[in-house]
């Protein structure tokens, strides 16, 4: 990410509301802290440092995901990165149940190019985008195909983690490749058709029965 913003890492910044205490670490961890004299009070985790979340070319907040498990899921935070005369730990709020929204007021991101995703990118990565960009002019891809390359170049960046849908489709990706071709596709059929007449022919030596077609 923005490296002028690694000067955070280290540090917490804390807000308190009604009972609660919140906690933000950034780079580490998000935390609350029930400040009452129940002997259950609840102190917990509601989220570790995972990914940037990215909009227009723009860092606009960080994700924290992992937290303490909350009936089915995990807890997880958004922090809102916003312009600030101090840092500090402005609001938070529960928009849906176990999902946290914080907003975190810094000096550091009061410059307008100051959370551009494109110059924290490597030259390689860089050019990529840049080829998209054209790809994208020149009408070669479609909108939702510029977007898909760019969710590639940010996740190679490590600024988005890779989904595990996405490992699945690279997975499926590498066999499909395989069958690129007709003739590919033939000469596999011919191995396999092969295979299943050595199998048949082993079956039926040791007397068991087989029933299939041709296609299969």
């Amino acid at each position: 990410g923005p490296a002028h913003l690694f000067r955070l890492a280290g540090k917490c910044f804390s807000f308190v509301e009604s009972t609660y205490k919140y906690e933000f670490c950034p780079f580490h961890n998000v935390t609350q802290h029930e400040q009452t004299f129940r002997w259950n009070a609840y102190s917990g985790i509601l989220g570790i440092w995972h990914e940037w979340e990215i909009d227009n070319n723009t860092f606009v907040g960080m994700w924290m995901r992992e937290g303490d498990s909350c009936e089915t899921k995990s807890r997880q935070t958004k922090v809102h990165l916003v312009c600030g005369k101090s840092n500090k730990l402005a609001y938070v709020s529960e928009p849906s149940t176990c999902v946290y929204s914080l907003t975190f007021e810094t000096p550091l991101v009061c410059h307008p190019h100051s959370l551009l995703v494109y110059p924290t990118l490597t030259e390689a990565l860089q050019r990529k985008w840049d080829e998209a960009e054209q790809l994208l002019y020149d009408e070669l891809i479609t909108d939702q195909g510029y977007k898909k390359i760019l969710k590639e170049i940010f996740q190679e960046a490590g600024l988005l983690k890779a989904t595990e849908e996405m490992e699945v489709e690279k997975q499926n990706k590498k066999i499909s490749l395989e069958f690129e071709t007709v003739e590919k596709c033939s000469k596999e059929y011919k191995q396999l058709s092969k295979e299943v007449k050595k199998l048949k022919d082993l079956l039926s030596q040791h007397g068991i029965a087989y029933q299939g077609n041709s296609g299969e």
